[in-house]
């Protein structure tokens, strides 16, 4: 069993942000802020549950299905649903006690959740998918591929708990994510107030966003405001209960798995671990990034996403090029 590492990862300094790079929180394109998404808003009851999704694009091969971390929402893919719907259907979910969807009648657990995301593909009709989760929803993702290798077409891992999950629960860093998801219990008006606080938006945000100050405000109050729903503590609870580590080699389809140099809630030695236990995997990490590549840097991880998903064959780059990528910042 591999050695438990807590993240070296600290918080950034105010003014390190200068140095973040061009691309560090600029939108990506299409923007999100051009879609109607009210059409593509749906309901589905699933255990007796009603799950809340979006379902958007078209295109030839699986379609791509997202899952979010704790305390999220399906708001955290908005910057990555347009550009995949150029080339895809795309399907983001809130999972059971999140978002708009109902807690889940029985106790939440890792297998649970996996079984929702795989109960909504049926339920759509989707014989074959490409499963992206972060965090959380990584570990979800794992779960599945594990326990539906027929389903799993290609996996992407962002930050994924699962490897060094059994010392998450003591982590002071989760006062961050846990204030999120208090103020989204409360009104519209108290998650505007956050993310336009200049003293409280870092506060609030950097324990898994590098430089919240450079995130635009729209998007973080999509992010909070269908951030705090009843299920973040049985959900954390779940997490740091369950241990997947012994079967993540049992993970046959392609794995991109996508880190942030500066992880403070995962860190970074994990995604060596499971580009190590995972056969056929490749490893991307972002330079300067904290936990939420995809809501950090969403065009360059857009570009990998968009590179995995048209890639032929299995995921694992030409040797001469390496075993893995650091994405630089950009100067």
């Amino acid at each position: 069993m591999p050695k438990l590492i807590l993240s070296k990862a600290r918080p950034a300094a105010p003014w390190a942000a200068r140095h973040a790079g061009d691309d560090y929180g600029a939108p990506a394109s299409p923007s999100w802020r051009d879609v109607d998404w009210r059409p593509h808003l749906h309901q589905v009851e699933i255990d007796g549950g009603s799950i809340n999704y979006v379902d958007y694009g078209s295109g030839d091969g699986p379609p791509v299905v997202l899952v979010h971390g704790l305390g999220g929402c399906w708001q955290n893919w908005l910057e990555q649903i347009p550009r995949i719907a150029e080339l895809r259907r795309v399907i983001a979910l809130d999972l059971p006690g999140f978002g708009f969807s109902d807690m889940p009648k029985d106790d939440m657990s890792i297998p649970g959740l996996g079984q929702v995301v795989t109960a909504l593909c049926e339920r759509l009709g989707l014989d074959q998918i490409v499963l992206a989760g972060h965090s959380m929803g990584g570990f979800a993702s794992a779960e599945v591929a594990i326990q539906h290798p027929e389903l799993v077409e290609r996996l992407v891992l962002v930050s994924a708990v699962g490897i060094s999950i059994t010392e998450l629960r003591r982590r002071p860093v989760l006062v961050g994510a846990r204030i999120v998801a208090a103020v989204g219990t409360r009104t519209a008006a108290q998650a505007k107030l956050v993310v336009t606080h200049r003293r409280l938006r870092p506060l609030v945000y950097s324990t898994f966003i590098r430089h919240p100050t450079l995130i635009r405000t729209d998007f973080l109050y999509e992010v909070t405001r269908g951030a705090g729903r009843e299920g973040f503590h049985p959900a954390l609870e779940a997490l740091t209960d369950y241990d997947v580590r012994e079967r993540v080699s049992e993970i046959r389809c392609p794995t991109l798995v996508v880190w942030g140099t500066e992880d403070m809630l995962v860190p970074v030695n994990d995604a060596d671990e499971f580009e190590r236990l995972i056969d056929d995997s490749r490893k991307v990490v972002f330079d300067d990034t904290g936990h939420s590549a995809m809501m950090e840097r969403p065009r360059a991880f857009n570009e990998c996403l968009v590179e995995f998903l048209e890639a032929p064959g299995a995921a694992r780059p030409d040797p001469a090029d390496g075993s893995d990528v650091v994405a630089e910042s950009a100067a």
